[in-house]
């Protein structure tokens, strides 16, 4: 989504690689171990820890880390997440959805809570924001893969709704594109599949909160839209945040 993704080229260029790097790894494998928890150790038998493990191998995690996250989940000596959403407002009515993974409750609800209002928000009941969100499955791959029009043609052919370029930053700060194909939720793992049939591996492949519309943040409003994202996406109990703000380059670069 735009706002994610202006989100993240921020970090980048605020020389948060490495912290940034460590918290996905971490979120990674939180999601690895869920996955075989719940559904197995073998991939191609659950497509859950499947998403998860491909998404880990776009991240370039190491596959020690990868095998320590499933035999976690598979050794019963990991903690019982619960997975919670919560919904809230930011600076300038944007709407936020926070996805925590976490073995106590009461610690994340107060530690996102506080995240919002200590940050020009307050949380709201569940629901009053999801609306403005569709739950979608996303895909991405890097556009050297295939040209647009090829690549779409694809997509269509393998069930997905819409494809769309975005631009982000890689590790040595250049600016690449990528193909962000949208599918109904329930269609990922088959379109994702049929994709890798035609493009190999995806960069990354996930069930996301997309807006319908984007709210415009301008001025003063920007840098704490920005702390606000970046304090809930630094909470251990966190594993997504998305939101629907625009925000303009020029302010984005500023921030």
């Amino acid at each position: 989504m735009a706002g994610h993704s202006k989100w993240a080229n921020i970090q980048h260029r605020k020389g948060r690689q490495d912290k940034a790097r460590s918290k996905v790894f971490s979120k990674l494998s939180k999601e690895i171990t869920i996955a075989a928890k719940l559904g197995g150790p073998d991939p191609d038998a659950n497509p859950r820890l499947r998403l998860a493990v491909q998404n880990a191998k776009g991240q370039s995690m190491p596959k020690d880390n990868i095998e320590r996250a499933i035999n976690k989940g598979q050794g019963g000596d990991g903690e019982d997440y619960e997975e919670i959403r919560y919904e809230g407002f930011g600076p300038g009515g944007i709407g936020v959805i926070v996805e925590v993974s976490t073995d106590n409750r009461n610690r994340a609800a107060a530690e996102v809570r506080t995240a919002f209002s200590k940050n020009g928000g307050n949380m709201g009941e569940t629901g009053s924001v999801a609306f403005m969100f569709d739950n979608v499955g996303e895909i991405r791959y890097d556009e050297s893969v295939a040209d647009e029009e090829a690549m779409l043609e694809a997509a269509i052919e393998a069930g997905a709704e819409d494809v769309i370029q975005e631009s982000s930053l890689n590790d040595d700060d250049e600016e690449v594109g990528e193909h962000v194909i949208y599918c109904a939720r329930e269609d990922l793992n088959e379109v994702m599949t049929a994709l890798q049939a035609v493009y190999g591996e995806a960069k990354s492949a996930k069930i996301i909160w997309k807006p319908q519309t984007l709210t415009p943040v301008e001025g003063d409003k920007v840098p704490t839209v920005m702390k606000l994202m970046d304090v809930l996406d630094d909470l251990d109990d966190v594993q997504n945040v998305y939101a629907n703000f625009d925000i303009s380059d020029e302010d984005m670069a500023n921030a």
